[in-house]
């Protein structure tokens, strides 16, 4: 068991981590929502332009309740944006709204690590349901039966392989956004940097989820090669 805590551990390192980039991009969001737009748009004007202009007209901007909500929805074609994105007139919510749109135009041009994303997704959340119990017995009994650690080692790989999937896609999505906001002239060169600094630490939360989910890989397989030796 103690090998399990262990992962409970690395876990919760990352945790940690990943709680120090979320309030620092929950404080540049904050700040950079202190400054209004130069043309005054709000996030579900800029969506709704973005989307126009690269011909997507099936796709619907819709406002969402919580803070930092905002997502793509594939299955509905909806840009569902947080109450403050959708109504406010700031870099911040620019940058948001846009890089969502980014998404949309994903799905809309069959973007490849998105297509490939959208078929894990049902593959992870089943193996998600069982992962954690597969894993607390391949611990327990891993002087026994040591395949089951590596059956849930696999399992484990599966979802670790779709945060680093999930990378390629956010880190589109933000380029897209920036680069239509630029040709498009909706922000200032000054908006602009508070765009980009605001999805570079979206995207970083991402990053060290990926990491976090790896490190645990790592060191399971090594608590099953040191098993498998006994």
């Amino acid at each position: 068991m103690g090998y399990y805590y262990g992962a409970y551990i690395i876990g919760g390192l990352f945790a940690v981590l990943g709680m120090l980039i979320s309030a620092r991009l929950k404080s540049k969001f904050k700040k950079y929502s202190m400054v209004g737009l130069r043309n005054n748009m709000s996030g579900r004007e800029i969506a709704e332009r973005m989307l126009a202009d690269h011909g997507i007209y099936d796709v619907k901007v819709v406002s969402v309740r919580g803070r930092l909500t905002d997502h793509y929805n594939p299955v509905d074609k909806t840009v569902n944006l947080s109450e403050a994105v959708y109504n406010e007139r700031n870099a911040a919510a620019a940058a948001v709204a846009a890089h969502e749109v980014g998404h949309a135009v994903q799905h809309a041009t069959a973007y490849s690590w998105l297509t490939m994303r959208s078929k894990m997704v049902p593959v992870v959340q089943g193996v998600s349901s069982i992962l954690h119990w597969v894993l607390l017995a391949g611990v327990m009994f891993i002087n026994t039966f040591p395949s089951l650690l590596l059956i849930g080692i696999v399992l484990f790989a599966l979802t670790t392989l779709f945060s680093f999937v999930t990378l390629p896609v956010e880190f589109d999505a933000s380029r897209r956004a920036l680069a239509w906001m630029d040709s498009r002239g909706v922000v200032t060169s000054q908006e602009h940097s508070m765009a980009k600094d605001s999805l570079k630490w979206a995207a970083l939360t991402y990053v060290s989820a990926a990491l976090g989910s790896l490190a645990i890989l790592l060191y399971y397989v090594t608590v099953y090669m040191s098993g498998s030796r006994r």
